[in-house]
């Protein structure tokens, strides 16, 4: 995806980042942010995850709730070949930032392919970093980094930073429907029987390395509402006082996102904005499919020794 980085002679770097950051097209292109597609494949057909616009997301989760079983594919070397260089022939450097290398093995190709390019284009920088996140937690980090170019931060600054304090984005998440999860094995196929009948929502977040982990199992979805906010006091910068962004993403669940965005906004009177609402994109969202509401705010360092509830 080009944007107007192409005509932009004073930008001498461009920040890119991988679909999975599942923020909306119309975003990307105002901030000038390239992004490179995975793929998912439903009812035998591959398409590229273009935040909805090879299929909308209300299909795509209709699919799901069908009964369709989507798989998921990520970038390859070639295709981040074919990515990186026309930026790098315009004569930009790259602060590439990727899903997080514990649910992907996108990091390691963005590496290879700057290794490879780097080897073509001796003068060019090129950095990857993993995000050790995904969804809007992600974008949230891709915002802060575009806030930062905007300024006019050098690209080792904006490099070193991201490297610094990619653990302070919190991912908060829970899901009312499990099927998904039960599927992917992430909650034992016993485990999910029991908790739809009792009505339980898990409650999981992102952790130091960036994988996903079960944190409490709460039952109705009101109290993990509640729940989900009540991290964010112990957790985000300056606690209730927060005055930093918030982002939401969901699966096919709007009026849960604007719940826990409704609570988030009275409980945090000096928010920067008000919360961002985008939908869990075709990727992440065949692995968790319809029901999942996800949190995301600036916080303390994310640890992998918190232990569950």
């Amino acid at each position: 995806m080009f944007f107007r980085w192409e005509n932009d002679v004073m930008q001498q770097y461009v920040i890119t980042c991988c679909s999975t950051a599942d923020m909306p097209y119309e975003y990307f292109q105002e901030r000038c942010i390239p992004f490179v597609c995975f793929h998912f494949n439903i009812d035998g057909k591959q398409y590229p995850d273009d935040l909805g616009k090879s299929m909308p997301f209300v299909e795509f989760y209709s699919k799901i709730s069908a009964g369709s079983e989507p798989t998921t594919s990520q970038v390859n070397v070639q295709e981040f070949i074919e990515f990186f260089e026309p930026i790098l022939r315009a004569g930009k450097d790259i602060l590439h930032v990727s899903l997080s290398s514990g649910l992907s093995g996108a990091w390691s190709s963005a590496n290879i392919a700057k290794n490879e390019l780097l080897d073509k284009y001796p003068d060019r920088k090129i950095e990857v970093v993993d995000s050790l996140g995904a969804s809007s937690g992600y974008g949230l980090l891709i915002d802060m980094l575009a806030d930062m170019r905007d300024k006019g931060a050098s690209y080792e600054y904006v490099y070193q930073w991201a490297e610094n304090n990619k653990l302070l984005i919190h991912h908060w998440f829970f899901s009312t429907d499990l099927t998904s999860y039960i599927k992917g094995g992430r909650i034992s196929k016993a485990a999910g029987l029991f908790g739809s009948v009792l009505g339980i929502c898990p409650l999981l977040n992102m952790d130091d390395t960036g994988h996903l982990i079960p944190k409490e199992k709460i039952r109705s979805k009101k109290k993990v509402i509640h729940e989900i906010v009540e991290k964010m006091k112990v957790h985000a910068q300056n606690n209730v006082n927060y005055s930093g962004k918030c982002f939401i993403s969901h699966s096919a669940c709007i009026d849960d996102a604007r719940t826990v965005a409704d609570l988030v906004e009275s409980t945090f009177p000096n928010l920067s904005g008000k919360v961002m609402i985008n939908s869990v994109g075709t990727v992440i969202g065949s692995h968790t499919g319809p029901g999942t509401v996800a949190l995301f705010f600036i916080g303390d360092k994310r640890v992998g020794s918190e232990k569950k509830a």
